[in-house]
């Protein structure tokens, strides 16, 4: 079945024309490497990575029913960060819960003033992946089921020389932890969670619990909106059964801290944390983002019983039916390395952002990504030219 249709599903493009990359760049305490590639239509993982003298932020953000929030997204949180730091002294748990909320509200309103134009953008969101080193202090925040993973030295007693150790949790109804706490907050609205499709889901619609958007399940006045009506079935609900509420862990980056990987679940669905980690240990760092994702490529083009170099020829799309959008950033901890690095002396910011669309960015037709209109209060000569 899958070889029959190889005349309709490759294109003749030489190499992966859906994948885009990054192979070193630095950041104050270290290097960072980026790699994107795409299998939707449109590219609904989005993601950027902001570096200055007082703080770095990486950000993952996977989008579903369309790229609309996760976009969204892109736009707004950081410079929320970057806001309520500044406003507050620094970094902390508050300000991030803070950029969160905001984002969320502000995505809110969107869907509102567009319901009249666009109702099927109240069913859009987006996980939310957020990870920030300040001051020594690393701050893991996330929403749904990316995911962060760090690589470390290990300890005496274990058994690798590099261990994976999980720093996010991913809020998806897959694990039965996370299907019990939707129950338990939702006793009066059974069944919350049903098993449909071959997976849970809540309300037989959604795996993860947690997202930036997914209006039409948080806000119960949607479905009476005669207009919302006419595009999505009826959802009996009490209360909202989605939360923006991240979850964040803070901890002091240690000496034994080698590495830090943030990907989409795109990545986790083929690679398992202590693969991912083994790859990123052996390899050098050049490229190694890149790598990560054509080892989950590689895996899926195993189950799916096609070649790998196959697999990279399929057409956005299609794509989709092999495996999902998948965006990896890998940063690197030279814990030496300071805001003293030449790179990054006093005023100098940085900004990147994989192209909205990997597909039309190749052909030359992305739109313009540049720091100046996330950060438009940073000037561009100070800037670190990417």
């Amino acid at each position: 079945m899958l070889r029959s249709c190889y005349g309709r599903c490759f294109g003749r493009r030489n190499g992966d024309g859906l994948l885009w990359h990054m192979d070193l760049k630095p950041h104050p305490a270290g290097d960072f490497s980026i790699a994107v590639v795409q299998a939707n239509s449109s590219l609904e993982d989005q993601s950027q990575v902001f570096t200055s003298p007082s703080a770095t932020y990486f950000g993952v953000y996977d989008g579903h029913g369309g790229p609309e929030a996760s976009r969204f997204v892109n736009r707004h949180l950081f410079p929320y960060l970057h806001k309520f730091a500044t406003e507050q002294g620094g970094l902390s748990q508050d300000v991030i819960k803070k950029a969160f909320s905001a984002t969320e509200e502000d995505f809110t309103r969107l869907v509102k003033r567009s319901l009249p134009i666009k109702p099927q953008i109240a069913s859009v969101g987006s996980c939310c992946l957020v990870g920030a080193i300040s001051d020594g202090e690393l701050y893991v925040a996330n929403l749904g089921d990316s995911r962060a993973v760090l690589g470390r030295r290990g300890f005496d007693g274990e058994k690798k020389s590099v261990v994976a150790e999980r720093l996010s949790t991913d809020h998806n109804v897959s694990s039965e932890n996370v299907r019990r706490e939707v129950e338990a907050l939702h006793p009066d609205d059974s069944p919350v969670v049903v098993y449909c499709r071959g997976v849970w889901r809540i309300k037989g619609i959604i795996q993860v619990s947690r997202s930036i958007g997914d209006v039409y399940l948080k806000k119960p006045e949607f479905h009476r909106d005669p207009t919302y009506q006419q595009f999505v079935n009826f959802v009996p609900m009490k209360r909202p059964v989605l939360s923006a509420e991240p979850s964040i862990v803070n901890r002091k980056l240690r000496q034994q801290d080698l590495f830090l990987i943030f990907a989409s679940d795109g990545l986790w669905e083929q690679l398992t944390d202590e693969a991912a980690v083994h790859i990123v240990s052996k390899y050098p760092r050049a490229g190694i983002a890149k790598r990560l994702v054509a080892a989950a490529l590689q895996e899926a083009a195993k189950k799916r019983e096609v070649r790998y170099k196959d697999i990279r020829k399929i057409e956005k799309g299609i794509r989709r039916h092999f495996h999902d959008d998948i965006t990896v950033i890998v940063v690197f901890l030279d814990h030496h390395k300071s805001s003293s690095n030449p790179n990054h002396k006093k005023g100098n910011v940085g900004y990147i952002a994989p192209p909205v669309d990997i597909y039309s960015h190749n052909l030359d037709e992305v739109e313009d990504n540049s720091g100046d209109k996330i950060f438009p209060n940073v000037e561009s000569r100070s800037r670190v030219a990417y």
